[in-house]
């Protein structure tokens, strides 16, 4: 983890340094899904969500852009066969 980081969370928000450690850690691990698991585990809370697949897509296309390391573009036959193989 880099310290410099973790100091910059703890001066911008007030936080302990151990807590500012602890968030910092919590965000990295969130972002280190692949694009591949990324777009599995969305599918699958969208799907529990009643969504429709055509509305899946869409999503988590947008989604993907907008991440802070890009998959790049992925085109809906892309996100099918990652999802069903």
């Amino acid at each position: 983890m880099d310290p410099e980081l973790v100091r910059h969370v703890a001066a911008s928000t007030g936080l302990p340094g151990p807590v500012a450690a602890r968030v910092v850690a919590d965000v990295v691990a969130y972002y280190s899904e692949t694009t591949e698991e990324f777009v599995r585990r969305r599918h699958r809370e969208l799907q529990a969500r009643d969504r429709r697949n055509a509305e899946i897509w869409a999503v988590i296309a947008s989604e993907l852009v907008a991440r802070p390391v890009r998959a790049g573009e992925v085109s809906e036959r892309q996100l099918r066969r990652i999802v069903y193989g």
